[in-house]
């Protein structure tokens, strides 16, 4: 099958190194509209889209992000593979602001957000016990390295409804946990890529030290954004790195990520409410029919 690679992130994206052919286009979904219109072209044979999560002039707030909209969308235009990338902070000294972070785990402290494509009239149930595709998180690591930024390969993004950041107390609850990056954009869009069978890998590009750090204060919006714009340009080098990297072909995933709905769905096919079924039909159509 063809690849097509969608990058959901941020304003330092919106002009993407190589894109050719770029078109901004509006997807209507069953779930609503997503945060924008879709930026979609090809870096040579590849295809490759962005959308910006929070919408172009930063409309939603992390709470707000229409996230099955938006994986929906991507999935209805053909996306295979999603790299996302977004601001963090850091429970490290040794992540420190500038650096990116491959991240290979979360835990979810949202509770705000619509989780699932499924529910009643068609329940499913997907593993996330590894939660991104470690070919593609491979990829995305040797493309920031190439970069020419600092890059940590694996860490455990700590998903936090916001939009305040951390208290103190939190913030050092969540480094005794061992977490190594918080956030507020990664959950629930990881375990709905999931649930679309997509590749997914995350990028943490990291901003600051959250508010545990003593030698640090507590966070600076300017801050973040300053760093953010120091980044960009790697940011967006990495981008046509992974770009460059995959094949305009699609392989099977060998992680298996492309084929988790084969024995997820539990809902009898005599049982299933149709109307939930046509929802699904982007998102589940290869195993619903």
């Amino acid at each position: 099958m063809n690849r097509h690679l969608a990058i959901i992130g941020g304003s330092g994206l919106y002009q993407i190194d190589g894109l050719e052919d770029a078109t901004w286009r509006a997807v209507d979904t069953p779930f609503g509209a997503p945060s924008d219109d879709i930026l979609t072209g090809r870096i040579g044979e590849l295809s490759l889209s962005f959308l910006p999560r929070h919408g172009r002039g930063h409309y939603h707030t992390p709470t707000s992000v229409p996230y099955r909209a938006n994986i929906d969308a991507l999935k209805r235009i053909g996306v295979t593979d999603v790299v996302a990338v977004s601001a963090c902070g850091s429970f490290r000294d040794d992540m420190a602001p500038g650096d990116f972070v491959i991240v290979d785990q979360f835990i979810d402290r949202t509770f705000a957000r619509d989780k699932s494509f499924f529910g009643e009239g068609c329940v499913a149930h997907v593993s996330v016990a590894h939660p991104v595709c470690p070919h593609l998180s491979a990829t995305a690591r040797d493309a920031a390295q190439a970069a020419g930024v600092t890059v940590h390969d694996g860490g455990t993004y700590l998903a936090m409804e916001g939009p305040q950041f951390s208290s103190m107390a939190e913030s050092k609850l969540y480094r005794a946990w061992g977490c190594d990056v918080i956030g507020m954009t990664n959950m629930p869009e990881a375990k709905l890529a999931r649930e679309a069978e997509l590749c997914y890998a995350s990028v943490a590009m990291i901003t600051d030290y959250d508010s545990w750090h003593p030698d640090h204060g507590t966070v600076d919006i300017t801050q973040i954004i300053n760093t953010l714009q120091g980044n960009a340009d790697a940011a967006r080098a990495m981008v046509k790195g992974i770009a460059e990297a995959l094949s305009p072909q699609k392989p099977p995933c060998p992680a298996g990520c492309d084929r988790v709905l084969e024995h997820a769905i539990m809902t009898a096919p005599e049982a299933r409410d149709p109307a939930v079924v046509a929802r699904l039909d982007a998102v589940a159509g290869r195993v619903l029919g």
